[in-house]
């Protein structure tokens, strides 16, 4: 090549270089302008108050769902309205205590009325009792009505509970010192004269009363000589025991509801041994004989 030839390439070669380096200098110019510029175009505008609001709602609307009753968070004002309504509810007296004043009962008598939940609406007990005199006295309950229904028999839950617990422990003794050798129906049809007798009106009116009449006038002058005859009365074989005290439970259960037991007539209040022949068997009418007891009904 010439020298004016390679003068010449040279030229061009330097041409064509800087226009790559043009070419490189404007891409990057625009790059980074176009980035700058996609930057500011995206910043978020400010959320209106509404909507951010919006955005706190359950997704099931946009107003929030009440919190059911029971299921409040504990706070100090749910705590001190529960305080106040308990501190009201116990020194409540607009109706008992002049009817009641010399039972000795009113603490118990007034918790056993007034609904816990509420002085007002929803007492079950109040619209209960007054219920029954509706349509005869436009006042509804007054004292007069309340004072009868004590003196009929009101006892506090837990009083009737220990009372029912008492009444299984000694119709399950009876049936353990009387009966424990028996079969079932030789145990049951002890526990039903037991029954009879406390739903006649010629013995005590409650079970105990019945199984532990006349236990306090000396020995062997009680109806049921396990009672009184100077012996401990605490059970010493576990199986029969167990075995006794289910069958208590399931008597107690008929007797409390008012279900006449089956094994023995209502009639039947008497029964003896085997062993022996009291005198007064002559006198009364024999029903049955289970097991090793001899079962009468008076005349």
């Amino acid at each position: 090549m010439t020298s004016l030839g390679l003068k010449t390439a040279r030229a061009v070669s330097r041409a064509v270089a800087m226009c790559a380096v043009a070419v490189v200098a404007l891409a990057t110019t625009h790059t980074a302008y176009a980035t700058e510029t996609s930057v500011d175009a995206i910043v978020p505008a400010a959320m209106p108050a509404s909507i951010a609001e919006a955005r706190t709602q359950p997704s099931s609307g946009t107003f929030a769902v009440p919190v059911a009753p029971g299921t409040q968070p504990l706070t100090q004002e749910l705590l001190a309205n529960y305080v106040e309504r308990q501190n009201a509810l116990r020194s409540f007296d607009g109706f008992y205590n002049r009817a009641l004043s010399a039972g000795g009962q009113q603490s118990d008598v007034a918790m056993g009325y007034i609904a816990r939940g509420s002085l007002g609406a929803g007492n079950t007990a109040l619209q209960a009792i007054s219920s029954f005199t509706a349509d005869e006295d436009d006042s509804g309950l007054n004292d007069s009505l309340l004072s009868a229904y004590v003196q009929d028999g009101y006892l506090p839950t837990q009083e009737r509970i220990l009372k029912a617990d008492k009444e299984r422990d000694c119709l399950a003794q009876a049936i353990y010192h009387e009966a424990r050798g028996e079969s079932a129906s030789g145990q049951m049809a002890v526990a039903n004269v037991i029954v009879n007798r406390a739903l006649s009106n010629r013995y005590p009116s409650s079970l105990c009363g019945v199984v532990y009449q006349n236990a306090d006038k000396g020995r062997y002058r009680c109806q049921f000589t396990f009672a009184c005859d100077g012996r401990s009365d605490n059970p010493t074989e576990r199986r029969a025991w167990l075995r006794s005290k289910a069958l208590a439970d399931e008597v107690y259960t008929e007797y409390a509801l008012g279900e006449g037991l089956e094994t023995l007539p209502s009639s039947v209040l008497y029964y003896h041994t085997t062993a022996v022949k009291p005198s007064w068997s002559r006198v009364f009418t024999r029903v049955a004989q289970i097991g090793s007891h001899i079962f009468y009904a008076p005349n």
